[in-house]
């Protein structure tokens, strides 16, 4: 078992005890780690980066981490495959010699 699903088992663990997977479906909960992740916005919201309390952007981290988790288990997703399907889709349109120290997206090359 890797460390993702021993996690993602402790977050379910967590929701089962207070029956709370009734409420768990794909939509619900990406909209709630979209909330989740304005949460993390609003630590930073009018101020410089090291203004924003580390503990707040912390807790918002870990709300927005639990609920990726939860979404990727409803649809049965290994989150380590994902990412790495990810990183390889993102190496075919951010190849190095075009986007090393460059800002742009990938249709502006």
């Amino acid at each position: 078992m890797n460390e993702f699903e021993e996690l993602t088992n402790t977050v379910k663990a967590f929701i089962d005890a207070r029956e709370w997977d009734q409420f768990h479906n794909p939509k619900d909960l990406a909209l709630a780690l979209s909330i989740e992740a304005g949460e993390l916005n609003e630590a930073f919201l009018w101020k410089k980066s090291e203004q924003a309390k580390p503990e707040k952007v912390r807790e918002e981290l870990a709300d927005v981490l639990i609920y990726a988790l939860l979404l990727a288990r409803k649809y049965n997703w290994d989150i380590p495959t994902i990412v790495k399907e990810k990183l390889a889709a993102n190496a075919v349109k951010y190849p190095v010699d075009k986007a090393r120290g460059n800002a742009k997206k990938y249709n502006e090359f």
